[in-house]
């Protein structure tokens, strides 16, 4: 047992070890699914009033987080390699050698195991999603990767199921107002992660990642992603006719998309460069939390605020 032990902390504290397989989860994508997902719950039909159980809205949270932290542990696991090759991430526990490659799969699929319960209590459906996230993720994305850059749009699918599982979570269906959300936050993913493959290009090339810039070419990456805010502002207008929001939420809507795209076109300019790709990077995160609370508070009764 001692022995165990020792190979398990490597001479470092428990509380490193615990901060190392918090750190696999990767606590900020975690936490900015949860936001999604709470967002899918909070615009979904009810028939009234307190009709969901708050049990159930927490088990969904709970068994989405650790659905999705599975993934992500899975994910470094996989890529513990890779992530030896770039800067980036070669502080990472696995490729840093603080935790053995078999720990962290383990921990990943306990994880995983502890999540398809809470969901299966929620409902069918959104353990199916969950489930279907997982695997979408971990077995194709991840491998593909290093294939195409095509991994950036079957990524994007467990990444923009989250609001769907959210609004399966209390309607028990997969709608069309659900499906809008998904649609919304697939295609915010393209120019998001367009964004980092363009600053990040060089590490990426190295670490052999078939990412957009990599493999497209720069200009082709501006191409895709100046063509996908389009298409992400228009989707996030289809809510309103689908009366998942009103038109408070259109005209943030409207406002916040016109600056994303004007920012997105100014990539298809004269060398932009990277700090033109860092400034949509971080601009895309901006849009992601002001459109969630756009459609958050446009469905809360007026008298409400007041």
């Amino acid at each position: 047992m001692q022995a165990d032990r020792v190979q398990v902390l490597g001479g470092a504290s428990p509380l490193a070890v615990m901060r190392d397989f918090l750190a696999l989860t990767k606590p900020r994508i975690t936490l900015v699914v949860l936001l999604t997902s709470a967002a899918g719950m909070a615009v979904a039909p009810r028939v009234a009033p307190g009709s969901v159980p708050s049990l159930r809205l927490w088990l969904s949270l709970a068994g989405t987080a650790l659905i999705v932290s599975s993934a992500n542990a899975l994910n470094m696991w996989w890529e513990r390699g890779l992530d030896a090759r770039m800067t980036r991430t070669a502080d990472r526990p696995l490729p840093a050698g603080r935790l053995q490659p078999s720990h962290a799969l383990a921990f990943g699929v306990a994880l995983a195991a502890v999540s398809l319960p809470m969901l299966l209590a929620v409902n069918l459906l959104t353990a199916l999603l969950g489930v279907f996230a997982l695997a979408t993720y971990v077995l194709v994305y991840t491998p593909l990767k290093t294939r195409s850059w095509l991994a950036l749009l079957v990524g994007a699918v467990p990444g923009a199921l989250p609001p769907l599982m959210g609004w399966a979570t209390v309607t028990g269906r997969a709608d069309w107002g659900g499906l809008a959300l998904f649609l919304v936050l697939f295609l915010w993913q393209v120019p998001h992660f367009g964004a980092i493959s363009l600053f990040r290009a060089s590490e990426y090339e190295r670490a052999g990642m078939r990412v957009l810039a990599v493999e497209k070419g720069e200009k082709s990456a501006q191409r895709t992603m100046a063509l996908f805010t389009v298409l992400l502002v228009s989707a996030s207008v289809l809510v309103v006719p689908l009366g998942v929001a009103r038109m408070a939420y259109l005209a943030v809507a409207l406002v916040t998309g016109s600056v994303f795209i004007a920012m997105s076109v100014r990539g298809l300019l004269p060398n932009p460069g990277t700090r033109w790709a860092k400034q949509l990077f971080a601009l895309s995160i901006v849009y992601l939390v002001v459109w969630m609370g756009a459609l958050i508070l446009d469905r809360v009764p007026a008298a409400s605020v007041l």
